[in-house]
């Protein structure tokens, strides 16, 4: 299957098994910026920009959260969440919308949509680390991305 503007990380620098994330966003920056804090953290990770492979792409690979912008062209992350709740492969799949929405109204929203968390952009690493370590519920062997600075 070929996905435009996607990657995967390099499953071999680990010897654990770590969990999997999907991230969609659809700013090359954005992305790059994730792809980097992710791999900080220790999981593998597949990157995308194209919405409407979301589905797909999760149901392959059947990650362990996805991290969902809403703001994507074509699909926006509410209608690509209704589709992932409505699939048997992916409805229990958690998905954090990850975001410049940052209203009160606006979170409310999202969540009801079917997300299982928010996070807002700009975003710390140790924000997101939180969110991901809650998320995988002892799926996440990595140390916390502060040990990795103290060498």
């Amino acid at each position: 299957m070929y996905l435009a503007h996607s990657f995967m990380s390099d499953e071999k620098k680990h010897s654990i098994r770590q969990p999997l994330v999907l991230a969609v966003e659809d700013h090359d920056d954005s992305l790059l910026l994730m792809s980097y804090a992710l791999e900080s953290l220790g999981c593998r990770f597949i990157c995308q920009s194209d919405s409407y492979a979301t589905v797909l792409v999760a149901k392959e690979y059947q990650p362990d959260l996805i991290m969902l912008d809403i703001l994507l062209p074509g699909l926006s992350g509410i209608d690509v969440v209704h589709h992932l709740k409505q699939e048997p492969l992916t409805c229990e799949i958690p998905v954090i919308a990850v975001t410049a929405l940052a209203t009160r109204e606006d979170r409310e929203c999202i969540l009801r949509a079917g997300f299982n968390d928010y996070i807002s952009k700009p975003y710390m690493i140790e924000d997101l680390e939180t969110i991901i370590r809650h998320h995988l519920q002892g799926r996440f062997h990595a140390q916390p991305t502060y040990e990795l600075c103290h060498d």
